[in-house]
């Protein structure tokens, strides 16, 4: 459409607040019934939540589902409307190419009049006045951090109705993962009878699909499938935009305040306020960035989300083979760093690879990142404007926004913030590893015949060391002849054969099943008993070596094998196990390491104890957080032991096995007794009652965890927590 540039900022005033403020009026529901309208879901909480404290568990559940309930439909309500009324004034708005142009402001009025009304007419139709209204800060806290699912986990429970009390608790501490109470009733759930594992599901994961879909294609891309990567990095850029959309939408149809005056000096017209609330709604669209780049519950968004995602798209397209993809994707990202040499020498590489291919050398940019690029500059350039020239306060989310943007008389300023972000950056990938996990490597080895083959500064790390020497030869033949007659497939893992490469068969054994197949003289009782032993061995070892100041527990112990398919390693490129991180969820692309489920969190020290070594590949290594620098390697070999801290300080992964079969005793160890392995204590139980001596259990004591408030309400504790206890399946073997 042709408009005078003189008119812009008045244009979008009149668009923006025309249709806010017609959307603020209190809509008339005509014949409808109000009993069937949308009532306020703020009143249908606090109403839950009183019905709680008075214990009338029934309506409590009642009115806080009716609350979640009722918040979701009423984002279905006005994204319908929007769509329903897109067409509204439609008329009036093709009359603004007239070619004189003097009745454009008349016409846009009149556009704008009609579709807000065609908008409040829609919304009267299915939610109250009162129901508009918007909602406080409070209320957006309480329903951002789910605190009606820690009422409902509650309210389910005294109703013994567990399987739903499940569901709200797992979902309740997917976006609270320090929440001690809550993790400890999951625990209880997951044993309680009549509780099935499609209960332990996230209900809100509509809202989150998109951190689904990212993390995994991080974990398709750690193990080098590129197809799969670059069809899950797709679809979460597709779906960022999608929640992005979505978000933008509701700034324009929800009701706004009205901003407030300035003062009592203030001379602000009509056409001031119009200005302020049209930059407020402006403001809100451009603050879905961070919106959707921000995890549940977490303080700060990922920066730079949506051109991050499209870098690993074009890579792991071009690696999976899709060259005209990647050119497509690569120039995509271009939009938002026009100048970027490696994306430009990237492009050139592209086109190298392509050939004599002009038609797929010509591929432009994805029209939806286009569209999203153009819409954002526009809003960017009038909120600078506003900021110029109204005292207008708007926060860039976006690294990209290029200079020209920014009004000459602010750019000093804007260079100034943006240095600031880009040395801290920089200081964040330059920052020195600390290890905060209590343990302090070079203590004694209290046992004749071992001896330290690595320590922390061989291994280029903190908190590492590789002994030899803690089995016998003899004592490996044992383990392994125990493992040929009883690991079986896919142990720990569901019974998937190979759950991280599909090049490899995946077979394990734990300590109760060598005892009970020992008890059905299926293998040799002794060979079941060292099996056990060797854990208390290697908890005794390392805990004089790291120097623990609290007690050190066995957490779980599994005998694993992992054997080359034969016929199938031409041209292997993936790794026998992904790298990552023993007790938090390791992002290499921003280095950092989320200690929350699925991670095992309360896992302090990780050991492997290699049994044999007459195979190819297998090798343990350590890389820096990137998941791609190697720090240092470790060649298996019988009698073997290497020790390191859980935590993000040792990224780790294991090479390709590529002929022949790979055992280890894979051991993790915890400071919390809670969390020490409930089936070791079974093995000694039932060799107690056999009337055997058993191997002397753990002496050492260890503090007690700390224990949430009782209240439904209570908040995470200060100190940093744990995470869930041993969960059956999903091993993270090493």
């Amino acid at each position: 459409m042709a408009l005078h540039s003189g008119y812009s900022t008045v244009y979008v005033a009149f668009i923006l607040v025309t249709a806010a403020l017609l959307n603020i009026t209190s809509a008339h529901p005509g014949s409808s019934n109000l009993l069937s309208l949308l009532q306020p879901y703020d009143f249908l909480y606090y109403s839950g939540v009183r019905a709680y404290f008075g214990e009338e568990w029934a309506k409590a559940a009642e009115l806080l589902e009716k609350s979640i309930a009722t918040k979701e439909s009423l984002f279905r309500a006005r994204r319908q409307c929007h769509d329903d009324c897109v067409a509204a004034g439609r008329e009036a708005l093709n009359k603004l190419d007239s070619e004189d142009g003097r009745m454009w402001d008349l016409w846009v009025l009149d556009w704008v009049q009609q579709r807000a009304e065609c908008l409040r007419f829609c919304i009267g139709r299915s939610v109250t006045p009162a129901g508009q209204l918007p909602v406080s800060t409070d209320i957006e806290y309480e329903f951002g951090s789910r605190n009606p699912y820690n009422f409902l986990q509650v309210t389910y429970y005294k109703l013994e109705k567990l399987q739903k009390a499940a569901s709200a608790a797992h979902t309740y501490f997917v976006a609270n993962p320090s929440h001690l109470e809550m993790r400890n009733n999951i625990e209880k759930y997951r044993r309680m009878e009549g509780v099935t594992e499609e209960a332990f599901q996230d209900r809100e994961i509509e809202s989150e699909k998109h951190w689904v879909l990212y993390d995994s294609a991080v974990q398709h891309e750690a193990s080098s499938d590129w197809v799969q990567a670059a069809e899950k990095w797709r679809m979460c850029v597709n779906e960022t935009l999608r929640q992005t959309a979505e978000c933008r939408l509701q700034c324009e149809v929800a009701s706004q305040r009205l901003p407030e005056d300035r003062g009592v000096d203030s001379v602000d017209g009509v056409f001031e306020k119009a200005a302020a609330l049209s930059l407020s709604l402006l403001s809100c669209r451009q603050s879905c960035v961070t919106q959707v780049a921000t995890r549940p519950v977490r303080i700060s968004a990922q920066e730079d989300f949506l051109p991050s995602q499209l870098e690993h798209l074009h890579i792991a397209q071009f690696k999976a083979g899709d060259i005209r993809g990647a050119v497509q994707t690569l120039r995509s990202l271009l939009l938002f760093y026009p100048s970027d040499k490696d994306s430009l020498d990237n492009l050139q590489l592209y086109y190298e690879t392509l050939g004599g291919d002009t038609e797929s050398q010509g591929t432009q940019p994805a029209q939806e990142i286009v569209r999203y690029v153009s819409h954002s500059l526009e809003e960017k350039q009038l909120l600078y404007f506003g900021m110029e020239n109204l005292d207008f306060t708007f926060n860039d989310p976006d690294l990209w926004t290029p200079e020209d943007v920014v009004p000459e008389s602010r750019r000093d300023v804007w260079r100034t913030e943006k240095e600031k972000i880009n040395e801290k950056m920089r200081e964040e990938e330059q920052q020195e590893e600390v290890d905060d996990s209590g343990f302090f490597a070079g203590g004694s080895v209290p046992q004749v015949g071992v001896t330290i083959a690595m320590d922390d500064e061989v291994l280029n790390g903190t908190n590492r060391v590789v002994l030899n020497g803690v089995m016998t030869e003899k004592e490996c033949d044992r383990i392994l002849q125990l493992a040929t007659a009883a690991a079986s497939a896919g142990d720990g893992y569901r019974g998937r054969r190979s759950p991280h490469t599909p090049h490899e068969t995946f077979e394990g054994l734990t300590v109760l099943r060598a005892l009970k197949l020992a008890q059905d003289g299926l293998v040799n009782q002794s060979d079941a008993r060292l099996l056990h032993e060797l854990g208390e061995r290697a908890r005794v070892l390392l805990h004089s070596y790291f120097r623990s100041p609290s007690g050190l527990f066995v957490s779980f112990t599994h005998l694993v094998c992992r054997s080359a398919i034969a016929g199938d390693q031409e041209g292997r490129l993936d790794l026998s196990h992904p790298v990552h991180v023993d007790n938090c969820l390791l992002e290499p692309e921003t280095k950092q390491c989320w200690r929350e489920p699925p991670a095992f969190i309360h896992r302090d020290l990780s050991a492997i104890l290699y049994l044999n070594d007459n195979f190819d590949g297998g090798e343990l290594f350590f890389t820096n957080r990137d998941a791609k620098t190697v720090t240092a390697r470790v060649k298996p070999s019988c009698g073997r032991l290497v020790g390191f801290s859980s935590g993000p300080v040792n990224p780790h992964g294991v090479t390709a096995v590529t002929s022949g079969r790979r055992c280890a005793l894979a051991l993790w160890f915890t400071k919390e007794k809670l969390y020490r392995d409930m089936e070791r204590e079974e093995a000694e139980a039932m060799w107690a009652a056999d009337g055997q001596s058993v191997v002397k259990k753990d002496k050492e004591k260890a503090e007690g965890s700390n224990t949430a408030g009782r209240n439904a309400r209570s908040q995470a504790p200060t100190e940093r927590s744990r995470g869930r206890g041993r969960v059956t399946g999903g091993r993270d073997e090493l």
